[in-house]
């Protein structure tokens, strides 16, 4: 009853819904069996990327991989750091300084079918009216109340509305986009799966209030991703993609250009 009254106490405060959760339970998406492999692509030029560190919130790839690895929907590819690794490794077997039978021949590498990528749109706002309101619901409530509370008023920002891309390697094609949204998300449901540190779990995201929120946010694009992939339909053009198109210009040389 109380993380009830606690949840429809932040939603009123925050201008949102905190406590409504899309996924109900903070249940990550499942799969049945998996549907290739993937690598997570971020891009670290990205002014994104830049505010997150200033949240002490490091890189998104550990926290995707996770949720990745635990819905068993796709293969992990590494395509990140440990790449300069794996090929210090080759380059001592091609130098001879590895045992026999070591086997780092060439063709050992599994190809990324997909690549993720992600993305956040922080909204900026001043927490200080919030943080007092918040903190004397939490005091009422006593406990975990006062936790969760905290999280909320400690925010930096108002919202990190985060998006996942799903895109085919082979074709360049998009696949899915979906988003997930901190103003929709209970970040407290997801604490069993996130974990607070160590190993199975998002590490520096459970460490402060923007990297729980963003976490969250990315659990609940996760889902939405999943949702849609499940039930993935090719797109469809007549004479096949990347032939020219349906929208014909005049002197071109598409079927369309063309009038066929």
């Amino acid at each position: 009853m109380k993380k009830l009254v606690l949840a429809a106490a932040l939603a009123t405060i925050a201008g949102g819904a905190w406590g409504q959760s899309r996924t109900a339970g903070g249940q990550l998406e499942k799969c049945t069996e998996t549907l290739g492999t993937l690598a997570v692509i971020e891009d670290r030029n990205a002014n994104w990327y830049h505010t997150m560190q200033s949240y002490k919130v490091q890189s998104t790839v550990p926290l995707l991989r996770m949720l990745i690895q635990q819905s068993n929907c796709f293969v992990v590819v590494e395509r990140g750091q440990a790449m300069n690794s794996m090929n210090q490794e080759r380059n001592l077997d091609r130098s001879g300084e590895t045992r026999e039978g070591s086997n780092f021949g060439k063709g050992q590498m599994v190809a990324a079918d997909y690549a993720m990528n992600p993305s956040i749109t922080f909204s900026a706002r001043d927490t200080g009216g919030m943080r007092g309101a918040v903190t004397a619901i939490g005091d009422k409530l006593g406990g975990w109340g006062r936790t969760a509370a905290s999280v909320a008023g400690d925010l930096k920002f108002k919202e990190a509305a985060t998006m996942l891309t799903l895109i085919d390697n082979r074709s360049g094609v998009q696949l899915a986009a979906a988003e997930g949204n901190s103003t929709k998300t209970d970040f407290g449901v997801w604490g069993g799966l996130i974990g607070s540190g160590g190993s199975g779990s998002a590490g520096g995201y459970t460490n402060t209030p923007e990297g729980k929120v963003i976490a969250s946010s990315f659990a609940d694009a996760y889902n939405a991703l999943v949702r849609d992939v499940k039930n993935y339909k090719a797109q469809e053009v007549k004479g096949g993609l990347g032939t020219g198109g349906r929208l014909g210009v005049q002197g071109g040389s598409t079927p369309a250009s063309k009038g066929r």
